[in-house]
């Protein structure tokens, strides 16, 4: 187009109910989306804790019943799926109440997404590619309602899921615009009781998120605000909810900005993603550590690209001394989480560079990486964070 002009679609229609004790409103949503039989989608951990309990109370005062399906696995794959739609279709149920983690919230959207669909149609069909999406009958799709209990994927405002394909380790984002919850229930009472580790993943999965979609190069000038407030959150008040997992006024903040990194990342995602997606998906690393522990040397990779806009995120954040200050403010916060310094001290022995390079590339984060990825350049960066 001559006018230079960019052509875009924006959308940000996730209806949000934030605030401590909310979770006693979940059943008059459930009613209000047409709910009469949900299923509550959880993970294992989460599954005999005071806040399953807690939730399944509301629903089963209010004559919802209280099924609970939670056989989750970290990394949610086809067969946890087809397990959790065998439980929706034997209990007659109309709608799924996502109820966690990150990997609860996708699994529970991909059991709503998939449980009536027409013979025939594959979860992989609906791959985020072009129009894949249109291939679903969206008529078919159950409602949904997402309460997370962490504070980081954001999953509770997306209209997708990410699926790890069994067979191949493969890590895949299913993506329909019906799979946008209904409504979401931000209370950060549910947060209390992370784990210390999971707090500061998941934490630092929104950073990632909201640092990626601020890099990105793509023109969305209402997520790059969200982005950059949405990083101010993480770093004033990830160590707080750190060093004392009580402090309700931080743990909401951080509910904030995970679902404000969500929001931003229609903007593009990019190296931080693409590296560790495919780390995850086979050597099973918890999703927003590995992001954390790959940060400081994307941040070097993309430093010819992204100097500038970093030096202007740290005037705003606060942070002294521009892209360098920027990155020893990220290596500090990483250090106060206890992150692992490399792949290597996650875990990750013997790692296979040229699959892994190669699952990289076919991500569909590294589109949005400010410098572009190649096979020489990705396996660099690869060998840098062992």
């Amino acid at each position: 187009m001559s006018h230079g002009v960019p052509n875009r679609n924006w959308s940000y229609p996730t209806a949000i109910k934030f605030g401590v004790g909310r979770l006693a409103e979940l059943a008059e949503h459930a009613k209000a989306a047409g709910l009469t039989k949900p299923l509550l989608v959880t993970d294992k951990a989460l599954a005999y804790l005071p806040i399953a309990s807690e939730a399944l109370d509301v629903l089963d005062k209010a004559g919802l019943g209280r099924a609970m399906f939670s056989d989750v696995d970290p990394n949610p794959n086809e067969k946890n799926m087809a397990d959790g739609i065998d439980a929706f279709l034997k209990g007659g149920h109309d709608g799924v109440i996502c109820f966690g983690g990150g990997s609860a919230l996708d699994l529970g959207k991909m059991i709503a997404l998939m449980a009536r669909q027409k013979p025939g149609l594959s979860v992989w069909d609906l791959e985020d590619v072009d129009d894949w999406w249109t291939r679903a009958d969206a008529d078919a799709i159950a409602p949904i309602i997402a309460v997370p209990t962490t504070a980081g994927t954001g999953s509770e405002v997306g209209r997708a899921g990410v699926l790890t394909n069994s067979e191949t380790h493969k890590k895949k984002i299913i993506f329909h615009p019906a799979l946008m919850p209904k409504v979401t229930i931000c209370d950060p009472a549910l947060t209390v009781g992370m784990p210390k580790f999971i707090t500061a993943g998941t934490g630092m999965d929104a950073l990632a998120h909201c640092l990626e979609a601020y890099c990105s190069p793509f023109y969305h000038p209402m997520s790059q605000g969200i982005a950059l407030e949405g990083m101010r959150l993480v770093f004033e008040n990830l160590p707080k909810v750190y060093a004392d997992p009580n402090d309700l006024m931080a743990r909401g903040h951080m509910m904030s900005a995970a679902a404000m990194g969500a929001v931003a990342f229609q903007k593009g995602l990019g190296a931080i993603h693409s590296l560790s997606h495919p780390i995850g998906a086979v050597y099973g690393t918890h999703h927003g550590t590995t992001n954390a522990v790959v940060m400081p040397m994307v941040l070097d990779f993309n430093r010819p690209a992204i100097e500038d806009r970093i030096k202007a995120a740290a005037a705003y954040l606060g942070i002294e001394g521009g892209f360098d200050g920027f990155r020893a403010a990220v290596m500090e916060l990483r250090k106060t989480l206890a992150i692992p310094e490399t792949l290597t001290a996650l875990g990750v022995k013997d790692p296979d560079l040229a699959l892994l390079t190669e699952m990289a590339l076919e991500d569909p984060s590294c589109g949005g990486n400010p410098i572009e990825m190649t096979a020489e350049n990705t396996r660099a960066l690869f060998e840098a964070c062992l």
